[in-house]
C-alpha cells in the first residue's frame, strides 16, 4: 500500500493493524555489557512475536546494532542497511521501542523519518505512541525528540559535573592502564615490575642524556616490551616521560569535549591542568628532581626542533649533529657499512645522504677516526692527567658509592618512620570512631604496601653497601681503573662530547687526505687533524696546525 491509501484507510476509520503491510523491526543498545544485551535480546524477542502475532502483517527480519550509541548514526551499520533495504522497498513499517532508538538528534530523527516516508516507509515509535504515517506525526516527533536531545545534553552536563567533583576530591581518572602502576578505587599503586622499567626510562633520558629514540632502542636491547609485547614507541616514551603522575603529582583536566553533540576534544596546555602534589593517590615512582631535569632535556629539545635547528639531528648519537660539511655547511649523518666480519658506525654530508656523489663528494668518516682525534683533544684540556685522577681518587674515597648509599638508607628509614607514625595516627582515628573499620582497612593496606616497598629498598641498598664495601679497591688499582676510563675504549658518551666539543669541520683534498678542525667548548682556536688511510691498514689521525 502507498501512503495516500493507507492515510485513507486509517482516515476511515481502520487501524494499522488493520492494514495489510510488510513489517520489521528497529532494536539497539547502548553498552555491550550483559545487563544491556539482555535488553536487547528481550526487544527481539518481544517484536517477533508482536509482527507475527497479527494475521495482516507479513514479518520481514528485523535489525539490530549493538554497544553503539544514539547520539549519531554514522556507525549504526545496521540501521544504515536498514535505510538502503526501505528505498529498495522490501518493507513498508518499522517498529521500534521509541525514538532515543533511532537517535538522540534532533535533525537525524526528523531527517531519516522523512527519507522513509519519501519512499512510502511508516515508523511506529510504540513507547512515544508516535506513527509517523499520520500527518500530525512530524510535530510531535519534533518535540518528543528535542526531549531526548535534551536528556543527551543533561547526561553530558552530569558526566561533566562528576569529573569535575572527581578532579576536585583527587580521584584518577582515565585509563585504568597506566604504566607502572594499578588503579584501585580510584587511586594508583605502584606495579614495580613496570616501575623498574619506568626509573630506567627516565634514567637513560636524564641522566644518560639518550634521545627518545635512543630510549626505545636501548629498552628493546634490554628485551623489555610494551603490554602488547611489542618495542616501546617514541609517543609511549614521551608521554612517560611528560606525565606528572611519576612523580608523585595528580594530574586532571588535560581534556574536555566541546560539545555534547561533537566527538571535538579540546587538549588543554600543560599549564591549564589541574596538578597538585598528592602521593596518598598517586605515589611517585622517580623523584621529583628527576622528572624536572627530564623534562627539562625535553622542553629544550622540542623548542630546537620547533626552530627546525637541523644541525641537532634529534640528538640520536654522541656525534649527531657536531660534524659539519666543510663544502655545504649542513651537518653529517649517521649509516651503518657492514663487512662481512663486523659493521662499522660512519658519517656522510646529509646532501650525499639525499642525492649520492652528485650531492656532495665529500669524505665519509668512521667514527672510530673521531674517537682518535677527541682523545688527542683530550690530552690538550687535561694536560696534567696524572693530577685530575688522583683527584677523582680522593673525590672517589670521600664521596663516592658509599657516601650516596647512606644518604639514601637515611632518608628510606626517615620515611618508613613517617608511615609508622601515619599508621599510629590512622588506628587512633579508628578507635575514636571518625573514621569507619572499612576506611581503615583501606588505608592501612595502602601503608603495609608502602611500607614493604620501602623494606625491599632497604635491603637492596644493604646489599649493595656490602658488596662496594667487599669489593673496595686500593688508590693504585683506582688509579690503574680511572686511567683506563680516560682512554674512552668503547667511545665517547653523549655526555662528555656535549660537555667538550662545540663541533667539527670536514673538508676532502684532492690528494686524499681528510682535514677536520675540532672546534672545542670555551676555545677561540680550532684544532686541526689530519685523517691518513692506507689500504689494508688503519687509519692514522694526527694533529696539524692551523
Amino acid at each position: 500500500m502507498d501512503i495516500y491509501a493507507i492515510r485513507q484507510a486509517l482516515s476511515a476509520g481502520k487501524t494499522i493493524y488493520d492494514l495489510p503491510l510488510r513489517v520489521t523491526y528497529y532494536a539497539r543498545v547502548s553498552t555491550d555489557k550483559d545487563a544491556q544485551l539482555h535488553s536487547l535480546s528481550a526487544q527481539v524477542s518481544y517484536y517477533s512475536g508482536f509482527i507475527q502475532k497479527n494475521q495482516h502483517w507479513t514479518f520481514v527480519e528485523g535489525y539490530i546494532d549493538e554497544g553503539i550509541s544514539g547520539t549519531s548514526v554514522s556507525r549504526r551499520e545496521n540501521f544504515l542497511r536498514m535505510i538502503e533495504d526501505a528505498k529498495a522497498h522490501r518493507f513498508d513499517f518499522i517498529v521500534t521501542k521509541e525514538i532515543s532508538r533511532f537517535s538522540r538528534n534532533t535533525l537525524d530523527s526528523i531527517r531519516y523519518t522523512q527519507e522513509l516516508l519519501a519512499c512510502g516507509v511508516g515508523v511506529l515509535f510504540q513507547s512515544d505512541n508516535i506513527n509517523t504515517l499520520l500527518p500530525d506525526a512530524e510535530l510531535r516527533l519534533t518535540i518528543m525528540s528535542s526531549i531526548a536531545q535534551d536528556e543527551v545534553r543533561k547526561i553530558s552536563e552530569r558526566v561533566r559535573f562528576g569529573f569535575k567533583r572527581a578532579i576536585e576530591n583527587g580521584v584518577v581518572l582515565g585509563s585504568s592502564r597506566i604504566w607502572g602502576y594499578r588503579k584501585q578505587e580510584g587511586r594508583l599503586v605502584i606495579d614495580e615490575e613496570e616501575a623498574k622499567i619506568v626509573r630506567l626510562i627516565f634514567d637513560l633520558y636524564a641522566n644518560q642524556l639518550l634521545g627518545i629514540r635512543g630510549v626505545a632502542a636501548r629498552l628493546s636491547e634490554l628485551g623489555y616490551q610494551n603490554s602488547s609485547g611489542n618495542s616501546f614507541s617514541f609517543s609511549t616514551i614521551r608521554g612517560i616521560l611528560s606525565n606528572p603522575k611519576y612523580k608523585g603529582w595528580y594530574c586532571g583536566g588535560k581534556t574536555s569535549k566541546v560539545d555534547y553533540k561533537l566527538k571535538t576534544v579540546k587538549q588543554f596546555a600543560p599549564e591549564e591542568w589541574v596538578t597538585y602534589r598528592d602521593e596518598e593517590a598517586v605515589p611517585a615512582i622517580v623523584p621529583e628532581a628527576l622528572w624536572d631535569r627530564a623534562n627539562d632535556i625535553l622542553a629544550r629539545r622540542s623548542a630546537k626542533q620547533s626552530a627546525r635547528d637541523k644541525s641537532s639531528y634529534q640528538n640520536k648519537y654522541p656525534y649527531s649533529g657536531k660534524i659539519l660539511c666543510g663544502v655545504h655547511h649542513v651537518p653529517y649523518y649517521r649509516s651503518l657499512y657492514r663487512f662481512k666480519t663486523c659493521e662499522k658506525e660512519v658519517w656522510r654530508c646529509r646532501e650525499y645522504v639525499k642525492s649520492g656523489k652528485s650531492g656532495c663528494t665529500g669524505p665519509t668518516l668512521y667514527t672510530e677516526e673521531l674517537d682518535s682525534i677527541m682523545r688527542q683533544c683530550l690530552e690538550e684540556v687535561l694536560p696534567d692527567q696524572t693530577g685530575f685522577i688522583r683527584e677523582m681518587v680522593q673525590l672517589y674515597s670521600g664521596a663516592g658509592p658509599s657516601a650516596r648509599l647512606e644518604g639514601e638508607l637515611a632518608q628510606k628509614r626517615k620515611s618508613a618512620d613517617a608511615l609508622l607514625k601515619r599508621k599510629d595516627k590512622l588506628l587512633d582515628l579508628n578507635v575514636s570512631g571518625c573514621i569507619s573499620d572499612g576506611e581503615f582497612t583501606l588505608r592501612n593496606r595502602r601503608f603495609n604496601e608502602e611500607l614493604e616497598s620501602l623494606a625491599a629498598e632497604v635491603k637492596a641498598l644493604e646489599a649493595e653497601k656490602r658488596r662496594c664495601r667487599d669489593t673496595a679497591q686500593s688508590a693504585e688499582t683506582l688509579e690503574q681503573v680511572i686511567a683506563e676510563e680516560l682512554s674512552f675504549p668503547g667511545g665517547f658518551s653523549q655526555l662528555v662530547l656535549d660537555a667538550l666539543l662545540d663541533h667539527l669541520d670536514v673538508v676532502g683534498e684532492a690528494d686524499g687526505r681528510i682535514c677536520v678542525s675540532v672546534w672545542l667548548k670555551g676555545r677561540t682556536e680550532g684544532e686541526a687533524f689530519t685523517i691518513h688511510r692506507r689500504r689494508g691498514c688503519p687509519s692514522v689521525c694526527s694533529r696539524a696546525y692551523i
